[in-house]
């Protein structure tokens, strides 16, 4: 009789580790989508980028995102932080126009909805540009 106690014991024990990890593992996978963004600007444009967030294939509203924008050396010239809208898009504008002419980069990040922040993925977008002086084409 003991041993049947110590084996159902067992079983249960693992059963309930088994959930245990799962649970751990979960993770909430959204992701942006960045819809034709340019690579070309002139110095004083407003680079621009727009998108979507795709989660199971569909827009999602209420994402978190996160826009770093950087320069060849590694230095970060901007960040800022914006909800997608209700339909799930998002729109993001950087002023150039005190920078000199050469690659930058943009780098958009989800940090997934509130609810899921604990277990978000963090995935990312990147978009490298060049600015170019006015005057060159």
């Amino acid at each position: 009789m003991k041993l049947r106690i110590d084996y159902a014991t067992a079983w249960l024990l693992a059963l309930f580790l088994c959930g245990m990890t799962t649970a751990v593992n979960a993770t909430h996978i959204s992701k942006p989508v960045l819809v034709e963004p340019g690579t070309h600007y002139r110095v004083g444009e407003k680079v621009v980028v727009d998108g979507w967030v795709d989660y199971n294939a569909q827009p999602t509203a209420d994402v978190l995102l996160y826009f770093m924008v950087t320069a060849a050396d590694g230095t970060v010239l901007d960040e800022q932080s914006y909800i997608s809208d209700k339909q799930g898009h998002f729109h993001f504008e950087f002023d150039s126009r005190d920078l000199s002419p050469g690659f930058y980069t943009i780098t958009v990040t989800s940090h997934c909805l509130e609810v899921h922040r604990s277990i978000c993925s963090f995935n990312s977008e990147t978009v490298i540009f060049e600015l170019v002086n006015p005057l060159q084409e």
